[in-house]
């Protein structure tokens, strides 16, 4: 266990690392990472929603999300295929490259479809970004991780949630912006050059040096261990399904929630103006105030309570919406809803993504993150895409909203449990140790 993971005493050590290089270079990592989420995720929504797309239907694409639940499938091609030619830059350099480069050309293509008369074809232009942006957050993330030192895990997860909400907040304010002057064609089209800055990140920081270099794969014995072996590895540890099941667990309400904030807000009659004003506007700034306090949290408290408190109060940020709902439109009460949402998201996000990658092994951190990142958010995300528009229409959104904040319970009671048995301590990876084993 690191100095940082138990907390410090020492304000400076909790502010300093923000300005190291490496935690820069996972801000610009995450503005990347962020861009494909918001192309399928709040921004397709608003474009279903006014073309009067039915609210079924339009909750039934957050099933694109479902992708990247599934990246685990292929993350070990990203550990242990070298690219021919461009993989001289490095096994990290080159996949985000091309993987880069995948993902611009997914969104062009979204961007080419038209809902209206091809809804089906619609779903798949999302369902491809989805696949081209799982894919880009394999590499993102292990090259974060190899890249960070142990005792910048926290701060690093801070600033690549800095980079992440920029991005995505920036890729669907633009897109939101551009759509009312020149169409939705032109509006996704402009936003494929936020895949550009990790790729820059990579060519500018080059190969990390904690990266471990891929064994020879041989045969089809070789390759099997290259997929089976970071599962292994993770289910050997000690409570390894019980920290599984804390990871099914804890964004359960915050996923289902999250999803379908557009259409409350449609429904209530914001307007787009209003939307990027209190939404994106206000909800930007609390998120990246949300992320500060989390880094110096995690780096105060430590890893354990820190990720507890973030779960707290992420569990109770969807009441505010219920209450939201049930007054009425407000412009103050979506600004209040949206700003306390998005701090509790804002701490989460940078202490629970520290926790996630201190489990990872570093022989096989592509693998063992895109395991750990797709199981945190498949339910919330499946129970959205087949259920949320319908309990919405048959219980309305006040119902909703309290059921979200129920449904966060279990996770916080499961973590709870997991630090009084010394399962976290227990569970973390070579990620988290000083120096690599050899």
């Amino acid at each position: 266990m690191t100095d940082i993971a138990k907390g410090s005493a020492n304000w400076l050590d909790a502010v300093k690392p923000y300005v190291q290089k490496a935690p820069l270079g996972a801000f610009f990592l995450g503005i990347s990472s962020g861009f494909p989420y918001a192309m399928i995720g709040a921004t397709l929504t608003t474009r279903l929603a006014q073309d009067g797309i039915d609210k079924k239907a339009v909750t039934a694409f957050t099933l694109a999300f479902l992708v990247y639940n599934l990246k685990w499938l292929w993350a070990w091609v990203v550990d242990g295929v070298r690219l021919p030619v461009i993989g001289r830059l490095g096994q990290r350099v080159s996949w985000l490259l091309v993987a880069g480069l995948f993902v611009m050309a997914a969104v062009a293509n979204l961007a080419l479809v038209d809902p209206t008369t091809g809804l089906l074809q619609t779903a798949y232009a999302a369902i491809l970004v989805g696949v081209a942006g799982a894919t880009f957050d394999i590499v993102i993330d292990a090259y974060r991780i190899e890249t960070l030192r142990p005792e910048q895990l926290g701060v690093g997860s801070g600033m690549s949630q800095y980079g992440w909400r920029i991005g995505s907040v920036a890729a669907g304010a633009l897109a939101l912006v551009l759509a009312a002057r020149i169409g939705w064609h032109g509006a996704y089209l402009a936003c494929a050059i936020f895949a550009l800055p990790a790729m820059l990140t990579g060519l500018v920081l080059g190969e990390p040096e904690r990266h471990r270099e891929p064994t020879a794969r041989r045969g089809l014995g070789e390759v099997w261990e290259s997929i089976a072996g970071p599962l292994v590895e993770f289910f050997r540890r000690r409570g390894a399904w019980l920290v599984l099941l804390f990871i099914l667990l804890h964004k359960i309400g915050d996923t289902l929630a999250n999803l379908t904030f557009r259409l409350l807000f449609d429904d209530m009659g914001y307007t787009n103006d209003e939307i990027a004003i209190y939404d994106v506007g206000i909800g930007f700034w609390a998120y990246l105030i949300g992320i500060f306090v989390g880094g110096v949290l995690y780096a105060r408290m430590g890893m354990k309570r820190s990720v507890l408190v973030s779960l707290l109060l992420m569990g109770v940020s969807n009441f505010s919406f219920a209450l939201l709902a049930a007054l009425g439109k407000s412009n103050w009460g979506m600004a209040g809803a949206i700003g306390f949402e998005n701090f509790a998201s804002g701490i989460g996000g940078v202490t629970v993504v520290a926790y996630f990658s201190a489990l990872c092994d570093l022989r096989f951190t592509a693998a063992q993150y895109a395991l750990i990142s797709a199981a945190a958010s498949i339910v919330g995300r499946f129970l959205t895409g087949t259920t949320a528009g319908a309990m919405i229409e048959r219980f309305g959104y006040v119902d909703f909203y309290l059921l979200t904040t129920a449904l966060a319970v279990p996770g916080i009671v499961l973590f709870w449990l997991m630090m009084r048995a010394g399962l976290i301590d227990a569970s973390v990876g070579s990620a988290a140790a000083p120096q690599p084993p050899a």
